[in-house]
């Protein structure tokens, strides 16, 4: 189970995506430290980068995803997966040791299928009005192998599993 804050920028692209620029909040008890930086793979599932995009469309991820680190050491990565046959949402999940390479994944390692849901929920502040984005997602084992708004905006995270 995780929960957390994003901060995204106002204004979506062409295709509804708002970019992602930080995180915060828990992991399954663990710290969120911070955000993969968008055009890198987390660890351990190289070479799938990550682009740290979200949208309030129907699907909410691109098949890159967003990226993240906890406090142990691991990092998650959930992702649209439009090659399963029916395409959905997984995570990767890495933790130590790290062996680089998706193929490399170690027993600790995990690809989920995941649900995945957001809304924007407006919060008043001193100066502004902002949103705050709800996630969810819920883990289940899966034997597949691959990776799977001008003002800054706070967005919340809830994942559970």
């Amino acid at each position: 189970m995780a929960n957390g804050t994003f901060t995204t920028n106002d204004t979506p692209n062409d295709l509804g995506f708002y970019l992602i620029s930080g995180i915060t909040g828990t992991r399954n008890g663990e710290t969120i430290t911070s955000l993969q930086v968008a055009g890198t793979p987390i660890p351990g599932n190289e070479p799938f980068n990550v682009d740290n995009l979200i949208s309030l469309n129907t699907q909410q991820l691109t098949g890159d995803g967003f990226g993240y680190s906890t406090s142990e050491g691991n990092y998650s990565s959930p992702f649209f997966a439009s090659f399963l046959p029916t395409p959905g949402y997984l995570e990767v999940f890495s933790t130590p040791p790290i062996i680089p390479g998706f193929e490399n994944f170690g027993l600790e390692d995990s690809e989920l299928p995941i649900s995945f849901s957001a809304t924007i929920i407006t919060v008043p502040e001193p100066t502004s009005i902002l949103n705050l984005l709800v996630l969810g997602t819920l883990g289940a084992p899966s034997a597949l192998k691959r990776h799977k708004l001008s003002k800054l905006t706070q967005k919340k995270l809830e994942k559970f599993s």
